[in-house]
């Protein structure tokens, strides 16, 4: 690989991290995704964290945390203590007001930072979670390996990702659909290939398929009343979002899962001792 080329594979990670978290902290992502940007929603990710056997004095490391509503979640479910990281400076300002309003700030904090360069210490999680994100970090290798330098010996990793079978329709490719978790989703042995390549040991893999339905049929509606609320101009759109190519991808997506291209997955993975 020249150096140019470098440069530009470089640039294009940069604005596709840019745009999803641009993305992610829009109006219009609380308004079609709700307060969990994700597949399955708090219910699913609580049970992400009884899956990794999380409770009081367990450290939990919370990566594209978003605007914070899972790591809060978390730590009113389990009184575990939660470091959300997140790449939006946006999205770390809401999620700490949140946590402040909320009156969980003795447990829950946020910070800005890069999936690839985890701005935290080595070995001192107990448990790392990263929903529906993983599969839209340029460097997935990188990430895994991230993700085995910051736990302890002993600690684990919980994914929830968006999976797929074959290749993703030429509908479904593009920025607007990296932003979607979509273009870059990976089959079930991909994952696993990037965590085990890094170091971690998968323990447990499971389907939550009808999550990512239900959540494609919901944007779906959703979309119609943004469409009015963008018509009265109550809403705003962030400039690298095309309203039309929204509901198109909507589309083209809730087609594909339903010939079961694209699904639902949650990962355990385990650091040894």
């Amino acid at each position: 690989m020249d150096a140019q080329h470098e440069i530009q594979v470089e640039s294009d990670a940069v604005e596709i991290k840019t745009c999803c978290a641009t993305a992610y902290q829009s109006d219009v992502a609380r308004l079609l995704l709700g307060d969990s940007f994700h597949p399955g929603g708090l219910k699913l990710t609580e049970h992400l964290g009884t899956l990794l056997h999380l409770g009081p004095q367990r450290r939990v490391l919370d990566v594209a945390s978003g605007q914070g509503r899972s790591a809060i979640a978390l730590a009113q479910r389990f009184g575990c203590q939660v470091l959300g990281i997140e790449y939006g400076t946006e999205a770390v300002k809401k999620a700490t007001e949140t946590a402040t309003e909320v009156g969980v700030t003795h447990l829950v904090t946020f910070q800005q930072g890069d999936a690839e360069r985890l701005p935290v210490s080595d070995g001192t999680f107990d448990a790392v979670i990263c929903e529906c994100a993983f599969c839209i970090f340029p460097d997935k290798a990188t990430v895994a390996s991230e993700f085995l330098r910051v736990l302890k010996p002993g600690g684990q990793v919980g994914l929830s990702d968006l999976t797929r079978t074959g290749d993703v329709p030429a509908a479904l490719q593009g920025l607007l659909a990296w932003i979607a978790c979509i273009a870059d989703a990976q089959p079930v042995s991909s994952y696993t290939r990037y965590l085990t390549e890094a170091g971690l040991t998968v323990d447990l893999i499971e389907g939550h398929d009808e999550a990512l339905r239900e959540m494609v049929q919901q944007i779906r509606g959703k979309l119609l009343g943004a469409e009015l609320l963008i018509g009265l101009k109550k809403l705003d759109l962030p400039g690298s979002l095309d309203f039309e190519q929204a509901k198109a991808l909507a589309k083209a997506a809730a087609t594909a899962i339903q010939m079961s291209k694209f699904g639902y997955a949650v990962i355990i993975a385990s650091k040894m001792n």
